[in-house]
């Protein structure tokens, strides 16, 4: 009695160690799709006119919502890709960009919308790959004295402080484009038929500059072909977060040229359908 006894209870062992083996293979199976799955693209914009275009593209996505922010993920052409609405600024921008890397871990982010023109060789829509970005909000004014005035012409610039993976602290006066990206993007600068395609230095802050003189010393002092008000906070956060990161800016007013052209829904739409051909490039 007691063989048949210890025979059964061996048997049930047996039984119960065969079960947990498979449900860790189960669960074993299932990490290995999650981790295999392939990354999206990530593209975004500002407001509803620099993203609408991709929601078509999409045709069928599903919108997330992560705090007040939205997220569209869907597929273009079977390229998987995420698309998310950053509302406009610097603080939008950083707090909506950490939470595309965090919810859907992005193998690139695109940055990408209208600009404002700093450049008289740039035209209204014309469109910047920006090879660097750089933040025209961060400036360090000298002391002068009570009735004394202003002089914005006089502001240093400050770089920006970031910590790399070993915890030291490095400056950087612009952050770049990932240049494999930057090349995916002039590859298909001959499929954009409404201007010209060009490299440039796209300048980001809390601005709205229509000053001719403020917009020209930019461009003299820093280089800029344009200003917005997002794509500074991105590159940071994708720097931190170690993640490849490209701007792109349809102009869709300038101050500087003789265009006379406002029009920011043209622009957006253009931006985001030149945008379109560089994600299928990139999934090439």
């Amino acid at each position: 009695m007691n063989k048949i006894f210890k025979l059964f209870t061996n048997i049930a062992i047996l039984l119960l160690l065969l079960v947990g083996c498979s449900a860790n293979e189960e669960k074993s199976t299932e990490l290995d799709k999650q981790q295999t799955k392939e990354q999206p693209i990530a593209v975004q914009g500002a407001m509803a006119v620099e993203v609408s275009e991709f929601l078509k593209a999409m045709g069928d996505y599903k919108e997330e919502k992560h705090g007040n922010f939205s997220f569209y993920i869907g597929e273009i052409e079977g390229i998987p890709v995420v698309v998310s609405q950053t509302e406009v600024g610097m603080v939008n921008a950083a707090a909506s960009t950490t939470l595309l890397i965090e919810k859907y871990n992005p193998k690139v982010v695109i940055n990408q919308g209208t600009a404002g023109g700093h450049d008289p060789d740039i035209h209204v829509f014309d469109t910047v790959i920006a090879t660097e970005v750089i933040n025209i909000g961060s400036f360090r004014s000298e002391r002068m004295e009570d009735g004394q005035g202003m002089k914005p012409e006089n502001w240093i610039h400050m770089a920006t402080e970031l910590k790399n993976e070993n915890g030291e602290t490095q400056n950087y006066s612009s952050l770049p484009s990932d240049p494999k990206l930057v090349e995916a993007a002039k590859n298909v600068a001959d499929k954009y038929k409404h201007g010209n395609v060009v490299e440039g230095v796209i300048g980001s802050g809390d601005w709205w500059n229509r000053e001719i003189d403020r917009i020209q010393w930019f461009h003299e002092n820093f280089g800029t072909s344009g200003e917005e008000m997002e794509a500074f906070a991105v590159a940071q956060v994708t720097h931190l977060l170690d993640v490849p990161f490209l701007s792109l800016r349809t102009i869709s007013n300038s101050e500087v040229t003789d265009d006379n052209i406002e029009d920011l829904e043209k622009a957006g739409h253009y931006g985001a359908e030149f945008t379109i051909d560089v994600v299928k490039e990139i999934a090439k």
